[in-house]
């Protein structure tokens, strides 16, 4: 019932043409902790009006209502990553450093795809110097196993890409190739994949590099996995 009264809220807001409204938001994620989609609008809608600390305090207390909330942490993580382009170098460590904790107490608490996928995807951002790309590659050699014991899900892409890109930190280039091939068979026309294909050496590793650039934005709309509920 919780659910049916946040969806049909957000269905009123929009058939309305108001703004995202963070205050409504809040209250609605507040009534389901575990709702990907609000928490994923809010989240964006925070971006967007750069209340990252409002953010962050709204996630600490609500988390702190619900400690047994999986997704709750998940987007508690996200609203750390979400923060980091608009913060300094050092900052940006004590965020993503942050954004893991919780990403990884979500596990714990609700293991899921787009746990692991996240937390994964998320080591693949730290310089060589720190050696996690090889947690990043176990966590997203877990989503591929999640994955093919499923249903194939437009998303499902993203391991593909991200495992691929996992092995090249490693600098085992072959395996990357390997999975971004594999990849590009089940999803022939992702770009992605295909500009990893069609590069190699220096100009394959600025293209990662690029990607994978901690001041850039991440996209963390989850919008492809509530739509494929």
């Amino acid at each position: 019932m919780k659910r049916i009264l946040v969806l049909t809220a957000l269905s009123v807001l929009a058939a309305v043409g108001e703004g995202p409204d963070l205050t409504k938001l809040e209250g609605a994620l507040s009534a389901d902790p575990d709702n990907i989609r609000v928490g994923s609008e809010y989240r964006q809608a925070v971006i967007q009006a750069k209340e990252y600390d409002r953010c962050l305090k709204f996630f600490e207390k609500l988390v702190a209502d619900h400690p047994k909330s999986g997704n709750a942490y998940l987007n508690y993580g996200f609203a750390y990553v979400d923060k980091i382009p608009a913060s300094g170098s050092i900052t940006q460590v004590i965020l993503a450093n942050t954004a893991l904790s919780y990403f990884t107490k979500s596990i714990e608490l609700q293991p899921s795809w787009i746990g692991y996928y996240t937390r994964g995807n998320s080591y693949l951002y730290w310089p060589k110097i720190f050696a996690r790309a090889h947690l990043g590659v176990d966590d997203l050699e877990q989503c591929m196993k999640m994955q093919k014991s499923d249903k194939q899900r437009k998303y499902f892409v993203r391991a593909y890409i991200s495992l691929g890109d996992g092995y090249f930190k490693m600098e085992d280039i072959p395996k990357a190739k390997a999975i971004w091939q594999d990849g590009v068979k089940l999803y022939p026309d992702n770009a992605q994949l295909k500009a990893r294909l069609s590069k190699d050496g220096d100009d394959l590793g600025a293209y990662i590099n690029d990607v994978l650039d901690p001041n850039k934005r991440v996209d963390t709309d989850l919008h492809e996995i509530w739509e494929a509920k």
